[in-house]
């Protein structure tokens, strides 16, 4: 899955963009009320861990 893809997925599952940083966007999980990274790297495929810990912490499924 794409970066693009997964920050799609997750506005709509009501996840909160909160701030850029250098190299990752940091949003806020409404479902498990928990900050998380996401990197911006919009055209390259996920890293199968950095997928995983995004889906814990926010509580969606990608």
């Amino acid at each position: 899955m794409k970066t693009s893809e997964a920050t799609r997925k997750l506005a709509r599952a009501g996840c909160c963009f909160v701030e850029h940083g250098k190299e990752h966007d940091c949003w806020f999980s409404t479902i498990t009320q928990k900050r998380f990274r996401v990197p911006r790297h919009g055209a390259q495929e996920l890293a199968k861990g950095t997928k995983q810990s995004i889906e814990k912490l926010s509580g969606v499924n990608l």
